[in-house]
Order: C-alpha cells, then sequence, then structure tokens
C-alpha cells in the first residue's frame, strides 16, 4: 500500500507538471553518436554518421563515451511565427511566416511603384546584403513585405526583384492579404497610410529576427549607420 501511495503521488506530480508547462516552449533531445577515421586521416574531426573516410576509405569508428545532443525549441508566443496569415512569394508560392524559421530574417514593408521613400529602403537592404560574409549568407533571409497587396502581385514582385538585382535564395518577395499585412504591420510597429491609389505614408523600418521569428533588433530611417544592424545579423548568424 505504501508503495501504491508513492506511485500514485509521483503520477499526480507528473501530471500537474505537464498541465503547468503546457503553454511554454517545449524542448525535445536526441543523442548521436560521434564517427572518427581509426587512422585520424583528417586529424580530430569526426561525424555524425556512419560512413568511410573520403582520404584513406577506412570506415569510420564510433567513438565512446561521446555524443552530441541536439535541441529543438517551440516556437515562443514572441515570434512572428505564430501569425497564421497566408502570404505568396514572388515565384507564386503560398507559405505562411513559419515557412520561413530556421534563419536570421531581416525584414522591411514597401510598395513597388513608390518614387520616395521605398527605393531607398531597398538600396539600405542590399547595402546590408552586400556587408554580410559568404559564411553567413546562407543563415540569412531578407524579406520585403509589400503594404500594397492589390497592385504588388507576385508577377509584379518578381518583375521588382529582377530589376533591382534581388533575385537571389537570400531574397523573398511576400504580398498578403490586407488584413494579414495590416496585422504584420502592426507587430512591426510600422506604420502606413494609403493617401491615394498608388501612394502611401509609412514607417521606415528595417526589422532584425532570430531563427525562432523573435524581434532582436530595429533599424529606423533613411540611409541611416547600419553597424547595429549587420552586428546582430553577424550574432544571429554565425
Amino acid at each position: 500500500m505504501k508503495h501504491l501511495k508513492i506511485i500514485l503521488s509521483t503520477f499526480v506530480l507528473l501530471v500537474s507538471l505537464t498541465a503547468c508547462n503546457s503553454n511554454t516552449s517545449k524542448h525535445t533531445t536526441a543523442d548521436l553518436a560521434f564517427f572518427q577515421c581509426p587512422m585520424q586521416c583528417e586529424g580530430n574531426k569526426t561525424y555524425s554518421k556512419e560512413g568511410s573516410c573520403p582520404i584513406c576509405k577506412m570506415d569510420l569508428k564510433q567513438l565512446e563515451g561521446t555524443s552530441k545532443t541536439i535541441e529543438t525549441d517551440d516556437i515562443s508566443e514572441a515570434s512572428i511565427f505564430n501569425l497564421t496569415s497566408k502570404w505568396h512569394t514572388e515565384e507564386g508560392n503560398e507559405i505562411l511566416l513559419k515557412d520561413l524559421k530556421g534563419k536570421t530574417l531581416v525584414v522591411v514593408m514597401i510598395y513597388t511603384s513608390c518614387k520616395a521613400a521605398c527605393p531607398r529602403l531597398v538600396a539600405d537592404m542590399r547595402n546590408i546584403e552586400a556587408k554580410i560574409p559568404a559564411k553567413n549568407i546562407n543563415n540569412v533571409q531578407f524579406a520585403l513585405v509589400s503594404i500594397d497587396p492589390e497592385t504588388d502581385t507576385p508577377q509584379r514582385l518578381k518583375a521588382f526583384a529582377i530589376e533591382n538585382e534581388m533575385d537571389g535564395a537570400q531574397w523573398t518577395f511576400l504580398q498578403g492579404t490586407e488584413s494579414g499585412v495590416r496585422e504584420f504591420a502592426n507587430v512591426l510597429s510600422v506604420k502606413y497610410k494609403e493617401i491615394s491609389p498608388i501612394d502611401f505614408s509609412h514607417s521606415n523600418i528595417i526589422s532584425v529576427f532570430n531563427a525562432k521569428g523573435e524581434l532582436q533588433y530595429q533599424q529606423e530611417g533613411l540611409g541611416v549607420e547600419n553597424k547595429d544592424t549587420i552586428e546582430t545579423i553577424l550574432q544571429l548568424s554565425h
């Protein structure tokens, strides 16, 4: 009977802890063995999968007592990836914001028919991208979100991307719905207002998010010093 009470108490405690943590980020871990060439042709280099040495072709040997823990976090309440609005890319693909998860995300809101501020913002984005080293660039995604989704169709965004030499894999252009764009702008504290059918007044903000979609830094203004923006991106994408 005493042992039964202990078991029941433990069960109740575990259920309580699970319930308390149901709304927090969860963590899953997996252990991977390390493998290494027995001749150490590449010094102390290790591999996470079985195979053969690329130098001597001998089978890799598992190292005893070593493992690598991989931790995967769910998105937090502060993440933009919680937004469920749907978007179309310049390639015509439909995505959710969470499909951009996993890379440092640099975002600006523009519209393609803008003749004043937006060309400067586009130039600022290109300037930032040009300062990211090649070793970091694969971990960075630049997204330009249209505040004029009626005019900025995927086809128009594609043409704009090509015209501005922003058609590489690191660039993404997004067309959303009116409500989706407004919701996203509110999250970024970007204000915009239509002042004619083809003209908007809007904030000039470039936002930097970590790989989990949490806002880390905002650069405000046109042609401003971007040293802190670059530093934030490099810290997040190393």
